[in-house]
């Protein structure tokens, strides 16, 4: 019994090692979601500064935080 799982083993074509493969110096590295790294620092920037943005006027609005001003 054990042979026959051997066999099947060594017929297998997962067994079959390619070459991934390699990045060359010129090609591009690949992109995420379509954006180069300095793009996705200004959306992740943007999503920052929109957080504080609102949550700085809904501690306004429930009058958490008073301004000086009035």
């Amino acid at each position: 019994m054990l042979d026959d799982f051997r066999e099947q083993a060594s017929a297998s074509e997962f067994n079959d090692e390619e070459e991934a493969p390699s990045l060359d110096e010129t090609e591009r590295p690949r992109k995420f979601l379509g954006m180069t790294p300095a793009q996705r620092f200004v959306i992740a920037l943007m999503l920052l500064m929109i957080t504080c943005i609102l949550s700085t006027f809904c501690l306004l609005v429930t009058e958490k935080i008073i301004p000086p001003f009035i």
